[in-house]
Parts: C-alpha cells; sequence; structure tokens
C-alpha cells in the first residue's frame, strides 16, 4: 500500500483516456474525497481505504476501476489551483439530498484518521457553503457520522 501511494504522489500527468474512464460526478467526487484525506499533510492508507469503500459504495465500478479513479482524483486534486470546478459539478448535478450525503462522505474520510484537525474543519466548513449544503446540514452530517463511529459502525 505504500509503494501505492508513492506511485500516486510521483504519477504523471493524467492522460485523456484515463480521464475518458470516468463521468464527471465521479470524478468531481473524487476529488473532493482526496482533498479531504490530503488536508491535513498525509493521506495514509486507512484514507485511501476510505475513499476506495465510498467509491464502490457510491458506483458501479470494479477494483481497478476505483484505485484508477483514486489516482486519476489525486493528480487531479494536486493540480487543482482551486475546488470550485469540482463542487460546481456536485453543486449542479445532485440533488439536495445527494449534497448532503457527499458532506457525510468527506466526514468519514475526515473521521478516517480518528481526529479531525483545523485544515479538515475549515476545508469541511468551506466546502459545506461551496456544495450549497447550510450550516445546520453539515454540522448534523458531521453529528451523524460521529456518532455512527462512536458506536462501531464503520460507515457500512
Amino acid at each position: 500500500m505504500i509503494n501505492r501511494l508513492k506511485s500516486l504522489l510521483s504519477s504523471g500527468p493524467t492522460t485523456r483516456e484515463q480521464l475518458a474512464a470516468f463521468d464527471n460526478r465521479q470524478l468531481a467526487l473524487a476529488v473532493l474525497l482526496v482533498e479531504a484525506a490530503y488536508i491535513d499533510g498525509t493521506f495514509d492508507d486507512i484514507e485511501n481505504l476510505k475513499i476506495a469503500d465510498l467509491a464502490k459504495k457510491s458506483f458501479d465500478l470494479n477494483e481497478t476501476e476505483i484505485a484508477d479513479l483514486i489516482e486519476v482524483a489525486a493528480t487531479k486534486q494536486r493540480e487543482a489551483v482551486d475546488l470550485v470546478r469540482f463542487t460546481r459539478v456536485i453543486k449542479d448535478t445532485f440533488a439536495p439530498g445527494e449534497r448532503v450525503q457527499v458532506i457525510e462522505m468527506l466526514w468519514e474520510v475526515v473521521y478516517a484518521d480518528g481526529r479531525v484537525d483545523d485544515f479538515e474543519a475549515n476545508l469541511m466548513r468551506r466546502l459545506g457553503g461551496l456544495l450549497y449544503v447550510s450550516d445546520h446540514d453539515r454540522g448534523a452530517a458531521q453529528k451523524r457520522i460521529a456518532a455512527r463511529l462512536a458506536t462501531g459502525g464503520a460507515g457500512n
């Protein structure tokens, strides 16, 4: 797994073929999930596994496609100057309830390493605004994920 992360960090530019394998919704969501993992300065195995699990539950992709999606998303996340183009795709193509589910997924990635640091909390506030998810709904999503994790549920 460490070698996989090293290859993610050193991979070159994304090819058109890699991008064509995923629709805009899949890629936008994956980029945000990767951003949530990277924002605290580390993207460790547990966060990678959480993103893979969330992608498996959300998209009709096999294990290889999920790994490719995460790789492409990591490359796009590193290349991105901001997240607006990704959040716009989600805001424009996801229903309000689905956007709240996106916030829950992001919280799952944030909590994957067992702590929420200031950078992660700030990212979640910004993403809530960019995705047009109210502070109330964002806070409720955070509480649902924290409660699920406290009771031993892994978001399954």
